[in-house]
């Protein structure tokens, strides 16, 4: 699930990771499983991230046929695009780039250059209106709909999809209503089951573990989001250069505590324990992700090539 615990960081009550996660160690907490056996396996991030080419490919070749030109985003590289996590547990990532914070610059630069608002800006008013309904759809254009779990129950999303983003959709799905109702539930999954992670014996054990860790390294952080909300608060205090050392020398060391700590180990444990036992709709909903996703990147891989 792309947006779960592990890949992606959902921190309101410290959570989730790229390639790392939370736990702890506790033997009066649930045994350890393996992950949930579904249909399909969950995307990499590098099939994500050749998903997402791939549409901007088709919504091109599509807006051309329209008479308009289409730039697809600047794109980071691989190495680049990785999720940002709860914690991170490769140092060499971290050696090399902190917590990220050059690359998120260059992300902004990249979308403030965007070509494609500076086009379509250039364009007449008749031509801007053509330029919107290729690329949305006209007024008539459907609305979709998907239910997304809160803790408290269901909430709606909307989204109205026309045009050539809908035919991009439809080329990769299938059926870009049932990716929409599947990809924004299961999106929305976490909040369903990282409070019990974050309460989990084991999640909080390693967790005093990795704080332990960072403390003897001379970073006396609870967890990392705290770690990390210290190294923006320092960053605007020193000069550029300094800032980014520093910066890579906490990441460092919160990626070799999270190693020796199991940190990321037992999150990715705990989190397969937990999303297996959610209600029964939405283990059919990560089923149904699952599967239009590798439908899609199985297209995918006849329309782009992986990223660098």
């Amino acid at each position: 699930m792309k947006r779960g615990f592990i890949a992606a960081c959902v921190v309101a009550v410290a959570v989730s990771a790229a390639a790392a996660g939370c736990a702890g160690d506790g033997s009066s907490g649930p045994a350890r499983t393996a992950p949930a056996a579904g249909p399909e396996r969950d995307a990499t991030r590098a099939e994500e991230l050749r998903i997402s080419d791939a549409l901007q490919a088709l919504t091109a070749r599509c807006m051309e046929r329209h008479g308009f030109r289409y730039w697809p985003g600047s794109l980071l590289t691989l190495e680049e695009s990785r999720l940002a996590g709860y914690v991170n547990d490769d140092t060499a990532w971290a050696a090399e780039h902190g917590y990220g914070s050059r690359i998120e610059e260059k992300a902004d630069r990249a979308r403030r250059a965007n070509p494609n608002g500076t086009y379509r800006a250039k364009l007449s008013q008749r031509r801007r209106a053509a330029y919107d309904e290729a690329l949305g759809g006209g007024p008539d254009t459907p609305v979709l709909t998907a239910e997304i779990p809160t803790p408290k129950g269901t909430g709606k999303i909307s989204k109205r999809i026309g045009g050539c983003s809908a035919e991009a959709e439809k080329k990769l799905y299938g059926d870009p209503a049932a990716w929409f109702r599947a990809d924004k539930a299961v999106s929305n999954l976490q909040g369903l089951y990282v409070p019990r992670i974050t309460r989990d014996p084991e999640f909080t054990a390693a967790l005093k573990d990795w704080a332990r860790c960072m403390d003897r390294a001379g970073y006396p952080y609870a967890d990392p989001p705290a770690a990390r909300e210290a190294v923006a608060r320092q960053a605007v205090k020193l000069p550029e250069g300094e800032a980014f050392a520093a910066e890579k020398r906490v990441a460092v060391a919160e990626a070799r505590c999270a190693r020796s700590s199991a940190l990321a180990t037992v999150a990715r444990e705990r989190e397969a324990y937990y999303r297996d036992r959610l209600p029964a709709r939405y283990r059919e909903l990560i089923d149904t992700h699952r599967r239009l996703e590798r439908r899609a990147y199985a297209r995918a891989e006849r329309i782009t090539g992986p990223r660098a």
